[in-house]
């Protein structure tokens, strides 16, 4: 008889959501992982009284009103919406594609001006074929708004050309033709009050884990461990890299404290020029701006993000963040899906596993669904 029912491998959202159901119908679960902390990228710190998101800012969003209230009885969240600010040569505009953009890149007022502008537009363009990021952003904005706003912010977070790039990625760049601000559309958006930890804390409440444990460095000693493996990291290095490495993008943060009670004026702002090495800077408290007393003290803190490459030499020593779904990597991953088959006792799960970009409410509806097949042997 094995000692733990699961052995999960990571302790990001999907393993720590998968380990809370197993708990609650009784199975010996053990977490590990390679970090000396739990909560994987949503991992947040308090420094200076300010909750600090370590690996990048998360903020939750849904319409599954399911999803919204599972969360909310772990930990308390509060009512943070995303409004992105770009900086461009000395230029701001609104972020997502608004009517406060169409104002600030063009002068129109009123959206059947922003209409008419962008009708002129895409008869500039007509019979563009929706293959590049450039040709989907002259579609969906015009050659002016993409090479403000658009094209070296992207060639600097994918490391290539936008002719290069496939126009799936912008699939997510909302345009709309009101005053709205807001990034996200779902009905629920907010970010724990008490931070990111507070909530895996609470999922992982009773069940046995062990940071600073690399999977790979015992292998087969924590296989003996469980019936079963919840593995939730890269899929290429589990099968050892068989058909070759995956290619992802990774990041890196340079945090600095200023003494000052504001500093740039919201919480996220993106520097789409192409000469500015990093992406964008993220300053903590203004993700709650509500706690009146955090926003009152002359100190902030903030974080520079850099995208970086990821070569297959460098996969331990950095995280990996953005899969770069183009063609050859998504043909390499059905291979790894396919062998994924073939490896019954282990259940694959989570954004690295399944090679895609997925939001925190996705990540908990699929950890959910496939601890529900696992009670019916479907897995």
């Amino acid at each position: 008889m094995k000692q733990y029912d699961f052995l999960l491998v990571g302790a990001g959202l999907f393993n720590s959501v998968f380990a809370y159901q197993a708990k609650r119908h009784g199975k010996r679960c053990l977490v590990i992982d390679k970090r000396a902390h739990l909560g994987g990228n949503i991992h947040c710190e308090k420094t200076e009284g300010i909750v600090v998101h370590k690996y990048g800012p998360h903020i939750f969003h849904t319409d599954n009103k399911d999803v919204w209230d599972f969360v909310n009885t772990l930990t308390p969240f509060n009512s943070f919406t995303l409004n992105i600010i770009a900086y461009y040569k000395g230029r701001v505009f609104n972020l997502p594609f608004n009517m406060n953009t169409f104002h600030q890149m063009w002068g129109v007022v009123a959206p059947e001006e922003a209409k008419k502008k962008l009708s002129e537009i895409m008869r500039g363009n007509e019979g563009v074929a929706d293959v590049s990021v450039e040709q989907q952003a002259l579609q969906l904005v015009g050659r002016d708004m993409y090479e403000t706003l658009i094209k070296g912010y992207t060639e600097k977070q994918w490391g290539r050309p936008c002719e290069e790039l496939p126009g799936i990625i912008l699939k997510r760049l909302p345009v709309r033709f009101t005053y709205d601000n807001n990034y996200f559309t779902d009905r629920y958006q907010g970010i724990p009050q008490e931070g990111y930890d507070k909530l895996v804390e609470r999922l992982l409440q009773g069940v046995e884990c062990r940071t600073g444990c690399n999977y790979f460095g015992d292998k087969d000693y924590f296989d003996r461990l469980a019936d079963k493996i919840v593995f939730s990291g890269a899929i290429d290095e589990f099968f050892n890299y068989e058909f070759g490495a995956l290619e992802y993008r990774s990041l890196h943060f340079e945090e600095a404290t200023l003494m000052t009670d504001n500093w740039q004026g919201n919480a996220v702002v993106n520097y789409t020029d192409r000469e500015v090495p990093y992406t964008r800077i993220i300053e903590h408290k203004h993700f709650d701006a509500g706690n009146a007393e955090a926003m009152r003290m002359p100190v902030t803190i903030i974080t520079k993000e850099y995208p970086l490459p990821v070569t297959l030499g460098e996969r331990s020593k950095t995280e990996l963040y953005y899969p770069v779904n183009d063609e050859r990597n998504n043909k390499l991953y059905g291979k790894y899906r396919e062998r994924a088959g073939q490896s019954p006792h282990v259940i694959f799960g989570g954004r690295l596993a399944e090679y895609r970009y997925m939001d925190m409410d996705d990540v908990i509806e699929s950890s959910m669904r496939i601890f529900e097949q696992t009670k019916t042997d479907r897995i």
